[in-house]
């Protein structure tokens, strides 16, 4: 356990600057989109933006490709929260069988592109690179769209994300999402909150 520790202190010290204001940025976004404030998209499109040029650094290429991914998200986001329908915009939720399928299909892709991606990037850790990455493309939509079942996605990205960042030396970021978990739970329940206000809407789309 102590070496453990010691191992962690010593990874902390060697985080860079960037690594810091990045994590600080995604702590703000979740934070704000929790609470249902669109100043989340900015703090989002700065973070994902410095985790672009990280994630190459250390090898992560489906990483880079989302974060790429999470800038246009950013964007889009915030016309989706601040348009003009944004004052309608309620929470809504999935049918099981909608999530079920979804389910099924984003893991086909993951081992696909694992696939395809395996002769040119190293295998060690490539499944969980591609299979964080295309779950959290389709759990972004869901959060632009205001799903609440989102949250949920999130919870389980977020830790597999932890374990993932910490093995490749980002000891921060991993840190980062392991706030991450506990946020996505926190908001889960405020959206929770939410729908009960405005009578949560059952939807197909």
């Amino acid at each position: 356990m102590q070496e453990v520790l010691n191992q962690l202190l010593i990874q902390l010290k060697e985080q860079s600057f960037l690594e810091l204001l990045a994590v600080l940025l995604a702590l703000a976004y979740v934070w704000l989109a929790a609470r249902q404030n669109s100043w989340c998209w900015p703090c989002a499109l700065i973070s994902t933006a410095i985790y672009s040029y990280l994630f190459w650094e250390v090898t992560l290429p489906f990483h880079v490709a989302l974060n790429a991914y999470y800038i246009i998200m950013a964007i889009y986001g915030w016309r989706q929260w601040r348009g003009p329908a944004s004052g309608t915009k309620q929470v809504k939720s999935w049918r099981v069988k909608q999530h079920v399928v979804s389910i099924v299909l984003l893991i086909i892709v993951s081992i696909l592109l694992t696939k395809g991606a395996g002769s040119i990037f190293d295998e060690e850790y490539l499944y969980l690179d591609a299979s964080i990455t295309v779950f959290s493309v389709f759990t972004t939509v869901l959060v632009a769209h205001k799903v609440r079942e989102n949250w949920l996605y999130w919870i389980v990205i977020d830790a597999v994300s932890a374990y993932l960042f910490f093995a490749k030396g980002l000891v921060l970021t991993s840190l980062l999402f392991v706030l991450y978990t506990f946020f996505a739970f926190y908001a889960y329940v405020q959206w929770g909150k939410d729908s009960k206000n405005n009578k949560l809407t059952l939807t197909e789309n």
